[in-house]
């Protein structure tokens, strides 16, 4: 018979490492969550330039707008 890694086995010892790799996988997630937070300067440079983003994407709305009403009355 083949060996199935995801059958449950027989206790055979105390195991210490992690097969999966998960424990190693959310450390990782956790420290570089942590390292994302302690720079908060690029955070506020983030939020600058997404504010100007959004403020180009209404104006460029409300020119379409105004260019399909234009056509549409002339």
């Amino acid at each position: 018979m083949a060996h199935n890694p995801h059958t449950p086995q027989p206790h055979q010892g105390p195991q210490d490492h992690d097969p999966a790799g998960s424990t190693q996988m959310f450390q990782a997630f956790v420290n570089d969550d942590s390292a994302a937070r302690r720079s908060t300067p690029a955070a506020t440079q983030g939020a600058g330039s997404r504010t100007g983003l959004i403020v180009g994407v209404v104006a460029a709305a409300v020119v379409v707008i105004a260019a399909v009403a234009w056509l549409a009355l002339g």
